[in-house]
């Protein structure tokens, strides 16, 4: 299983000087699997750069699995190119939410006054979204998020490896749809990388509980009772530079250590890639 992240920013894309390091583009991941299958996690700005090196591998079939429709995971869809080709196919499971959701979202995106143009490629709305489903040679488990608006996180397993992703997913506070944190550590048990949102250190998430993000020491104490391999850490706030976030890095492994572990703990960055 391979994974890059073309965009961990939360919120709302940012450039410049203070940004170079992580990167500024908002929630895509693309995984290859095995079976040569292609996943697309979610279509933030990330998703633009994605979609130019696909054309370069002159690769047009893909699968789409969305976390959920806020707009920093939905806004650069319009501006993957592949969706203008006539011999492009998406196939676009329909997660997090039943019914026609998916179609009228996408459909939504993709007319005026929103965007002007017209895709060419031909989409495809697999049924719902089951406990457990297979894409080739990976297995892929949903799991409810708690989030404002709820969505989907997702554990990907593919020859006895398992890569977990819960971005926009609080831990301290259960939402509309959500779940308690014990079950996001049951679902978490043991995974070869867990990616999980901690958008705020332990004083800012006393300000921004129930706005749907984790603190960093939640997701720490989560990931080390879940005996979890490797730690990133995602949905990085829009206002976070690259100093800052070392410094939140380096705050975080100093806790690690006084807890008497040695998980493997990172910010996720533009570009990052991991093979399971």
């Amino acid at each position: 299983m391979y994974i890059k992240c073309w965009g961990s920013r939360g919120s709302i894309p940012v450039s410049g000087k203070n940004y170079l390091k992580y990167g500024g583009d908002t929630t895509c991941i693309e995984i290859r699997t095995k079976s040569d299958d292609i996943i697309i996690i979610d279509a933030g700005t990330g998703i633009r750069r994605l979609g130019n090196k696909l054309i370069e591998e002159e690769r047009f079939r893909y699968n789409f699995l969305f976390t959920h429709a806020h707009w920093d995971h939905l806004l650069g869809f319009p501006f993957f190119k592949p969706i203008f080709f006539n011999n492009s196919e998406l196939r676009i499971h329909k997660c997090p939410f039943p019914g026609t959701y998916a179609e009228k979202m996408i459909s939504q995106i993709l007319s005026s006054p929103y965007f002007p143009g017209k895709h060419s490629a031909k989409i495809v709305f697999e049924k719902g979204c089951p406990e457990q489903f297979e894409i080739g040679s990976i297995t892929v488990i949903p799991i409810r998020l708690s989030h404002p608006n709820g969505g989907s996180g997702y554990k990907f397993i593919e020859n006895g490896k398992s890569f977990v992703f819960l971005t926009d997913n609080e831990l301290g506070h259960i939402h509309p749809g959500g779940l308690p944190s014990d079950d996001y550590l049951k679902f978490s048990i043991g995974a070869d990388l867990l990616i999980h949102d901690a958008e705020y250190t332990s004083k800012e998430y006393e300000t921004f509980i129930k706005w749907g993000h984790s603190s960093c020491a939640d997701v720490i104490d989560l990931s080390i009772k879940a005996k979890i391999k490797e730690l990133g850490l995602f949905h990085l706030n829009q206002e976070r530079t690259d100093k800052e976030m070392d410094e939140i890095i380096k705050a975080c492994k100093k806790n690690i250590t006084e807890k008497g572990h040695n998980l493997n703990c990172f910010a996720v960055s533009s570009d990052m890639t991991f093979n399971l």
